[in-house]
């Protein structure tokens, strides 16, 4: 049976979820990584990297979580600052969005060898927007059907006709990314 080679990172913080460009109060975003987040964690762990396209080396990822924080965010529109005579120079286009924050994640990357694990082990991660880092935990050897008996979301990479729509790929001229979310035990931990 093959061998996976499983680095878990974790962290005492909070990281915001990776599907929340917009409004979680309106839409609730989803917990799992797109195949651009997982391909730009693997930029970072692996620079050389850098100008290919596609994911080369982290074959599987779960995430799991304590649970959600749902924090406010000031913000403004796309289109640059406008201030008001009338109000004494004050911004008049900012706004508040409220955006979901992870408590405790683990986030578990799985690959073929033991050199990339070992690369991967030495280093820390931000995920998504550099607010906190994520430290690795633990160097695991193990088998495909263990990790499946870990807790948490994974979104299997898959096509449009076996997936649903996950976004656009940033490394891909922002080619239509697909993916079945899979689900196993209770991703929301209870410590």
């Amino acid at each position: 049976m093959k061998k996976l080679y499983v680095v878990k990172y974790s962290g005492p913080f909070g990281f915001i979820k990776p599907w929340t460009a917009v409004r979680d109060s309106e839409t609730f975003s989803q917990q799992f990584l797109t195949p651009s987040i997982v391909e730009g964690i693997e930029k970072k762990l692996f620079p050389e990297l850098l100008n290919e396209i596609g994911i080369k080396k982290i074959i599987r990822h779960k995430l799991n979580y304590l649970g959600i924080d749902v924090q406010q965010e000031r913000t403004w529109a796309k289109g640059g600052f406008q201030f008001s005579k009338e109000k004494g120079n004050y911004k008049t286009n900012l706004g508040i969005l409220k955006r979901g924050v992870m408590l405790n994640p683990n986030l578990y990357l799985a690959f073929d060898t033991i050199g990339d694990a070992k690369i991967a082990f030495e280093q820390n991660l931000c995920l998504c927007r550099n607010e906190d880092i994520l430290l690795p935990e633990d160097l695991i050897e193990m088998s495909a059907d263990e990790f499946d008996e870990i807790a948490g979301f994974e979104l299997k990479f898959s096509d449009k006709e076996t997936g649903f729509k996950v976004g656009h790929n940033r490394y891909d001229n922002a080619a239509e990314m697909f993916g079945e979310l899979v689900v196993s035990g209770n991703p929301i931990r209870g410590k």
